[in-house]
């Protein structure tokens, strides 16, 4: 299997990826759901700005706080999934957005809209949680190709998707823009209509009593060594917030660099994630190897540090250049931690409490985004090149910690 993975270009793979007609499926799914996803990304300001009259002030608290409410969707869904299924969750996920958004189209006053924001992207991260879930069950060993797989159909579904919301927003009329919000609500419908043709891949404690295990299930929220994984791998995935809000705000306010330049860090993320991913992946085929990877996270992620602090005071050429490599530095710890982190979740977490570890394990990604950019814009950009110094160091010292403590656990499970 391994050999198979790494010798078969992308392509081969997408055809026939882990998990057969069910890995194929869920691929689907996921470029389906993030075409729409992206369409709402690129769109939503927009619309709040064009169509509901929010100020910037009401945009930002809007977008924030329901970033806030997305970090209960993951646990919420994990324990849901062990009861019920991971399919029925993710089927009710979609069908929340589903809900929620096109409700927005009903509503323009900022509290609604509030409440409706919130659930869309509570279901979102609960959704996301899920898929992470099937895909681990589905992919088995070959979780890590699976995991890179994903990430061309996701990658592929946010470029169709923004493509989509700048056709819309080149026509600019209101028409347009509730056009861009139903075709995200009817991706989601088409998401849980896919997600509703495949199997369950466990039995659930909803189960017949034959299924069901008598001992009692352990509790992540009591387990302080997963808990502290999950803690640190908050940290280490600032990566997100550093591309989208950090080097462009750095370049724009702190550079030399000429602003048309912002755009090219998205196509420098794009393609490296393409040209890379799966050799990446190759990195990590157990837990123990990706133990000792998680420190090139934390390397690659200074060294984007120190690119954005050198571009401080240097001219136009070579602070693009500097900006243009950190972009590649960071597109590197993503794909590190894309991998090493679903491995991780998945190998410390009990494998008969998987639904409800694997939902506490989300938690990390979705708190970054909702803490990441506060901490960028707050604090690392406020103090400079030394807020940049800074950062990096600390990711560094929490993957040697989480290398540490990723050991620890490995070691006290085998036992």
């Amino acid at each position: 299997m391994r050999e198979r993975a790494k010798t078969e270009g992308l392509a081969a793979q997408l055809r026939h990826p882990p998990g057969g007609r069910d890995g194929r499926t869920m691929l689907l799914t996921l470029f389906v759901d993030r075409t729409g996803t992206g369409v709402w990304a690129a769109a939503c300001v927009l619309y709040f700005t064009e169509l509901s009259r929010l100020t910037a002030t009401q945009i930002g608290l809007l977008l924030g706080l329901s970033s806030v409410a997305g970090i209960a969707g993951t646990p919420l869904a994990g324990r849901l999934a062990a009861s019920y299924g991971v399919r029925p969750v993710l089927i009710g996920c979609h069908l929340l957005r589903v809900a929620a958004l096109g409700a927005v189209l009903c509503c323009s006053a900022f509290w609604p809209l509030l409440a409706l924001v919130a659930l869309a992207t509570l279901g979102d991260r609960a959704a996301r949680a899920m898929e992470m879930l099937y895909a681990t069950e589905v992919a088995g060993e070959r979780r890590s190709a699976y995991r890179a797989l994903s990430r061309t159909a996701m990658n592929a579904g946010y470029a169709a998707g923004a493509g989509l919301a700048a056709l819309g927003l080149a026509v600019g009329t209101p028409a347009a823009y509730r056009a861009l919000v139903v075709a995200d609500v009817a991706s989601f419908l088409v998401a849980a209509a896919l997600v509703a043709s495949l199997r369950e891949p466990f039995p659930t404690r909803a189960a017949d009593g034959a299924a069901a295990d008598p001992a009692p299930r352990p509790s992540p929220w009591r387990d302080a060594g997963y808990l502290r994984f999950v803690a640190l791998d908050a940290v280490l995935t600032i990566d997100d917030a550093i591309l989208n809000v950090g080097l462009p705000l750095w370049l724009i306010h702190s550079t030399r660099a000429p602003h048309a330049l912002v755009p090219a860090f998205l196509v420098v993320n794009t393609v490296v994630v393409v040209l890379a991913q799966l050799r990446v992946s190759a990195l990590v085929h157990s837990a123990r190897q990706a133990v000792r990877v998680v420190p090139v996270y934390g390397f690659a992620i200074l060294g984007c540090c120190a690119a954005a602090a050198l571009a401080h005071r240097t001219g136009a050429p070579a602070a693009s250049a500097l900006l243009l490599a950190a972009a590649v530095l960071v597109t590197l710890a993503e794909l590190v931690r894309s991998v090493v982190s679903w491995e991780l979740s998945v190998a410390l977490a009990p494998e008969r409490a998987r639904p409800e570890y694997l939902g506490v394990a989300g938690m990390a990604h979705s708190t970054e985004k909702a803490a990441g950019p506060l901490l960028l814009t707050g604090a690392v950009l406020a103090t400079g090149p030394l807020g940049w110094l800074t950062l990096g160091a600390a990711t560094t010292a929490a993957a040697y910690a989480q290398r540490r403590y990723g050991a620890l656990r490995l070691a006290a499970l085998t036992r």
